[in-house]
């Protein structure tokens, strides 16, 4: 399964960021990046289905 995460602008248009296969290792990448830029992130799924919002 691909996990996508994008992040969202400050216009609410979200943005591809990276595609990951595991899932931990997608949620970890997209907290610490949450942190570190103060965006929105969410994983989704290779369906389009939200798995998870960060931030």
């Amino acid at each position: 399964m691909t996990i996508n995460i994008e992040w969202q602008d400050q216009f609410g248009r979200w943005h591809h960021y990276q595609t990951k296969q595991n899932q931990a290792d997608a949620y970890r990448v997209a907290q610490r990046r949450a942190e570190s830029t103060g965006k929105r992130h969410r994983l989704v799924d290779s369906d389009g289905r939200l798995m998870d919002l960060i931030g």
